[in-house]
Formats: C-alpha cells, structure tokens, sequence
C-alpha cells in the first residue's frame, strides 16, 4: 500500500513538473500561462498529499508487530498489529519485528548454525571435564503487554539486536551454569535427559523477563575429549560383561533351582503314594479286623476255602496256637467207617 501511494505522489509530482514547463513555454511565447499555472497546482497537491498518505499509513504483516515511538513525548506507544493503520509522519516512528517462531543454533559445524564458524557452547562438567553442546533454541518474541517494547528499548541500538544481545549470551550462561552442577559420566549417561530439562526451564524464567518465549530448547550432540570418552567405553564394555555374566550365573541358578524343586517334588510324590498306600493297607485291615471279630468263624472258612480239594489231613506243629475249633473241623468231614473183616 505505502509503495503505491509514492507512485502516486511522484505521478502527482510529475504533473506539476509538465505544468511548470507549460508556463515556462507560455511565457517565452507571451501566451497566457494559467493553464500551466493550474496544472503545476494540481500536481502539487496530488504529490503533496499522496506524498503524506504513504508516509501516514502504517502496513503491518501477520507475522509482524509494530513499535511505535513518539518523537514528541518520548515514549513508546502501545504496538500496532497486522494490517493498515495511521501514524503521524515525523511524529510516530514505527520499527517492525517478528512475532513468529525463530530458531538460534549453536553447534560446531562450521557449515551450519546461527553464527558460522563453531559456535558450541563450551562447558566443564562438575570435575572439570572440558564439555562442548552443541544445542538448537526455538523462540519467538513477546507481542503482549510491553514485551515488544522491552526488547526495542534494550536492544534496539544494539550491534546484531536481541539476537546478540539477548538470546545468544543467555544461552551460553544457562548451559555453562547447569553442565557444571553435572559430572561428566552422568552428561554421557542419563543424567542428560534431566539436564535438558533443568536447562529449558532455566532459559524460559531469563528469557521471558526480557520479552523472549521460549518455544522448545533441544541438546543436539555432547563432545568430550577422547580419552574420555574412551575410558567411558571401555567401562561400558566391562558393564556389559559384568551384566552378561550376572544373567548366566542367574540362569544357571534357574536351573539348579528348577532341578532342585523337581526332585523335591519327584520325592514329596513318592512319599504320598507310600502314605496313601498304607493307609489303604491299614483300612483294609481294620476292615478285615472288625469282620472277624464279628464273626469268628469266618477266617476258619477262608482258610478251609483255600484248601486243595484233596487235602485229608492236616499237621498243625504241636508249639503253635491253634487257630481252628477242631472239633468243628473235624465235623465239617464225615467219618469213614471200614468195611467189616478188614
């Protein structure tokens, strides 16, 4: 819009210039120039005031905020958000940022990043271990309340702005202070994660009082010297072994065990079979018992049942108790008379 309006007031102008050439060539001919008189008039004013409009209408993109100091008082007025509003020119001065996300990079590639060259941060661990972090910030600039016009006051006159002013030196300090609060082992390990997080607190508390949100912090790469970062490996290595042998020594224990409960309970079978046995026998013969008591002659039956059927006689050993009523017995054969004369 503001380009359109220049065009306009140079056309503006350019008519004002023909028209000064027409009274300049009505006069040298002694003609009345008060139609070139007229026109530079009307050219003029066309330039004059598309000449205003275009310094008083201000443009602002979406992605773009509007601080707008008052060279009469001052101050820094309230910032202007997208589209087209009016400043006073030579009053209101308007200096546009960006409100959309930015990214600052600090590695040690000297092909990338932010600045060029390697640019990692340089930490020591909590030992002294020498540290390089190679780190990725996403922010973007504070367009609410007077976060805008806090970064134009402190970092307006500043060689490279808020960038180098601001952001960049916070990073560095935020990384340096809490690499140190860690020892080298736990940067290399775990304790990574954790000093990420401490990191994108601490960088989002500095920032946001100095008008910068913090959108993401991110550790790209961590670089020690290489004797140390061999000596890391080579304990890793050992771990790993360690680890391995502790599981096969576990195992093998498994097993043991497994053997172990198997014939425990292989034998703990085996002694319930035994128990379950006898106590069938033991029920058996109390059975056996109870009927006999009930009914004496019973075992004298079962023993005569088992008999040969050819059996005559039977010699009981004179020391021994006898277990038959042999007068019953002797009853249950009937007795053989020989024949006469024999």
């Amino acid at each position: 819009m503001g380009s359109i309006l220049q065009v306009l007031a140079l056309v503006g102008f350019g008519i004002a210039v023909l028209g000064i050439a027409l009274t300049i060539s009505a006069s040298s001919q002694r003609a009345p120039a008060r139609g070139g008189v007229l026109v530079t008039i009307i050219g003029m004013v066309i330039g004059v005031v598309f000449l205003i409009m275009s310094q008083g209408l201000l443009v602002v993109p979406v992605t773009e905020r509007a601080v707008i100091y008052n060279a009469l008082t001052g101050a820094l007025e309230t910032p202007r958000g997208p589209g087209i509003s009016i400043i006073i020119p030579g009053v209101q001065q308007p200096y546009l940022y960006p409100i959309n996300n930015q990214t600052y990079y600090m590695t040690d590639d000297p092909t990338d990043g932010s600045r060029g060259g390697q640019d990692a941060v340089r930490a020591k661990s909590r030992e002294g271990q020498d540290v390089r972090v190679n780190a990725i910030l996403t922010y973007k600039l504070d367009s609410t309340g007077d976060g805008l016009n806090k970064i134009h006051q402190d970092w307006n006159n500043q060689v490279g702005g808020y960038e180098s002013g601001l952001v960049r030196p916070t990073l560095n300090n935020v990384v340096q202070s809490i690499t140190s609060t860690y020892t080298a082992e736990d940067i290399y390990g775990a304790g990574r994660v954790l000093m990420e997080t401490q990191m994108t607190e601490r960088l989002t508390e500095v920032l946001a009082a100095n008008g910068v949100d913090v959108v993401a912090f991110r550790i790209l790469e961590l670089t020690f010297n290489e004797d140390f970062t061999q000596a890391i490996e080579r304990k890793e290595i050992a771990n790993q072994e360690l680890q391995r042998a502790e599981t096969e020594a576990l195992r093998v224990q498994a097993e043991a065990k497994g053997e172990a409960d198997a014939r425990i309970e292989q034998a703990r079978g085996e002694a319930e079979s035994v128990r379950v046995r006898a106590q069938a026998e033991a029920e058996a013969l109390a059975l056996i018992s109870a009927q006999i008591s009930a009914n004496p002659a019973l075992i004298q039956y079962r023993y005569i049942e088992n008999l040969s059927d050819n059996v005559q006689l039977i010699l009981v050993p004179s020391n021994s108790p006898f277990l038959f009523d042999m007068e019953s017995l002797t009853g249950m054969a009937p007795a053989t008379t020989p024949p006469d004369g024999e």
